[in-house]
């Protein structure tokens, strides 16, 4: 399946075959036309569903104030905080997920079932954060 043109601001990072994490391949300059090719990590943000990153966003335009985010979106403070608390979460879990399988290779290297190059090269690779879908069990 191949995708020319992604709107990151709906974008999920879960393949839509498959379900699982997505990674960047490929980047461009429209200008130029230079490519850089190579397996790229995204950000953790990127790895939250779009209404996570909105509310991000929103949160961050707001400076912080959860009275001007409830404000916007018509909802009680006790609603933001609540939803505050819920992409906290996610992001800790996200960061946890992370930590995890870095743990994991060292595990493997410490029982001699990889070599030290190999846990190199797998802990350089990016991390196979949980999908969306994945994350739904987060309040």
């Amino acid at each position: 399946m191949k995708i020319n043109e992604v709107n990151m601001d709906a974008f999920k990072n879960e393949c839509p075959n498959c379900g699982h994490a997505m990674v960047v391949n490929d980047l461009a300059c429209p200008d130029c036309g230079v490519h850089v090719t190579g397996t790229v990590a995204l950000p953790r943000l990127a790895h939250l569903v779009p209404e996570d990153r909105e509310f991000i966003e929103l949160f961050v335009l707001a400076s912080g104030s959860l009275k001007e985010v409830g404000q916007v979106l018509g909802i009680s403070y006790p609603s933001v905080r609540q939803r505050l608390d819920r992409v906290i979460a996610r992001l800790g879990a996200l960061r946890g997920a992370k930590e995890q399988e870095r743990l994991a290779v060292l595990e493997r290297l410490e029982r001699n079932e990889i070599t030290a190059q190999e846990a190199v090269q797998l802990l350089k690779e990016p991390a196979n954060l949980p999908t969306s879908s994945q994350k739904e069990d987060i309040p």
